[in-house]
């Protein structure tokens, strides 16, 4: 096992080397041999700290993130770049009115969305085709918020109406990469197994977690459902129906999926999971955030579709936020169970 000397142990260990080479009578005249050791010892010091770095790096769980992403791309798991959301923008217009590509909307946040198609409206109201300018999860948003023209264009109004916008994704964090190249490692490709569905469901950009069904729906079918924890629309996980359909066409790739299986990737049933309080000692701001936030780190790590939450666990994560002393629960009072395709997510909290 490799274990570091500190500085202060190589600068005695020099010192005592050099000091060792010198006859007693000396030794107080040659005293620069204080400085020569701790000269000395810096740079063995900084050496044997590149050495431990460098050791990390040829190991695939503490490899940083440069060489983590060389590691992986060898092995054939990408990281996932960043997507742009898209979706429909609905414009009021003069009849006639030309609606070029490339015009630029901008909503409230400075997220900014462009169109793709050059649309001419054939009544009041044109709808235009458009993808966020930068790729990310922050272009995502629920339908029905308004848009701006950035720059005005003849014949429309300056406000838009976003119909769903999704499929946006961040770039994949280091540590997700990781997780997956791991378990590449350690459940390598079968040709159609369970776990290469959950895989192949994972590689695309969006996805954080996925569950399989074998004969869920055919003897020979195979059901896949997925949410998108980092969606950047709140709470909204669920994924929408052209995200299922893009992982539905990732996994029916003829270099994936056997042309045997029946596959059905569809999108979990969202049941919210509503929390009652009756007592939260003490009953702060601070407390209840903390609160909250275990228990949505709770949902996302212990919710499965068709799995149950148990009131054991819901207790655990309360008990662990940061300030709380006690509470009472009202709701749940009991362990939570969900039917095949539903699973729990984060509802209201009431609080005392």
């Amino acid at each position: 096992m490799f274990n570091r000397p500190t500085l202060a142990a190589l600068v005695e260990r020099i010192r005592t080397d050099v000091l060792s080479r010198l006859v007693s009578d000396d030794a107080l005249r040659r005293t620069e041999a204080e400085v020569y050791s701790r000269a000395l010892a810096g740079a063995v010091h900084g050496l044997y700290g590149y050495v431990e770095w460098a050791a990390k790096q040829i190991i695939y769980d503490t490899a940083e993130e440069e060489h983590l992403v060389r590691w992986a791309g060898i092995w054939k798991v990408l990281r996932k770049v960043a997507v742009a959301a898209n979706g429909n923008v609905t414009f009021s217009v003069q009849v006639g009115a030309v609606i070029p590509a490339g015009t630029l909307l901008q909503a409230l946040d400075g997220v900014q969305y462009v169109t793709t198609t050059e649309v001419t409206a054939g009544s009041t109201s044109a709808v235009a085709p458009v993808a966020a300018v930068e790729p990310a999860a922050a272009g995502n948003r629920a339908a029905g918020q308004t848009l701006n023209l950035v720059n005005p264009v003849a014949g429309v109004q300056t406000l838009a109406t976003a119909g769903l916008l999704s499929g946006g994704a961040d770039v994949e964090t280091i540590d997700s990469l990781r997780d997956r190249f791991l378990t590449r490692i350690q459940q390598p490709p079968q040709g159609g197994a369970k776990h290469d569905y959950e895989n192949w469901a994972l590689e695309v950009p969006g996805v954080t977690r996925a569950w399989v069904y074998p004969q869920e729906m055919a003897a020979n079918g195979v059901t896949v459902r997925f949410v998108r924890d980092n969606d950047g629309t709140g709470a909204a996980i669920i994924p929408s129906a052209p995200e299922v359909a893009t992982v539905q066409a990732y996994i029916e790739d003829p270099s994936r999926k056997p042309v045997t299986a029946a596959l059905t990737v569809v999108a979990p049933n969202s049941v919210p999971l509503n929390f009652v309080f009756t007592d939260l000692v003490p009953d702060t701001t601070a407390v209840r955030a903390a609160v909250s936030a275990e228990l949505q780190d709770l949902l996302r790590r212990k919710a499965v579709p068709g799995g149950p939450l148990l009131l054991s666990q819901i207790r655990a994560a309360i008990s662990t936020a940061a300030g709380e002393e006690n509470y009472v629960l009202a709701s749940p009072s009991a362990d939570v169970t969900n039917t095949l395709g539903n699973m729990s997510t984060m509802g209201t909290i009431t609080w005392p």
